[in-house]
């Protein structure tokens, strides 16, 4: 999924990120995810089939737990949650943006180049999942 608001629309290679937010205590990892990619997607995960990915650790300290899931998602059909800011910076006025402004799908050598740095490693793991 690629980022929406202003600070992301003009960069698109390794600017795109899986579906992930915080955990509340005593959160099921899974269950996060599913909510997330609900959220940030506005489509309900699949339920079977989840397979693990591990966790990564991204530049700014966040930790992502992620999951491999088979599925059949149209990215065209995001409706993602919104988020409001300040825009322009210091105008005092604030504006909504979608968390996500758009998803799509890609090999995995695509993927290495539009993913978050940080992340690539799942890409890796999944690669190796699929004994590509």
């Amino acid at each position: 999924m690629h980022p929406g608001g202003p600070l992301w629309a003009t960069k698109d290679d390794g600017a795109w990120s899986l579906a992930k937010g915080e955990l509340d205590e005593g959160d099921d990892p899974a269950a996060a995810a599913a909510r997330e990619f609900a959220e940030e997607l506005g489509g309900s995960a699949p339920t079977d089939g989840w397979q693990p990915l591990g966790q990564v650790r991204q530049a700014g300290g966040k930790v992502v737990v992620a999951w491999a899931v088979p599925g059949d998602f149209d990215p065209s059909a995001v409706v993602s949650n919104h988020f409001e800011m300040e825009w322009p910076p210091r105008s005092g006025r604030r504006a909504s943006f979608p968390e996500v402004d758009r998803a799509g799908w890609f090999d995995l050598a695509a993927a290495r180049v539009k993913l978050l740095e940080s992340q690539r490693p799942f890409l890796d793991r999944l690669a190796e999942l699929l004994a590509v």
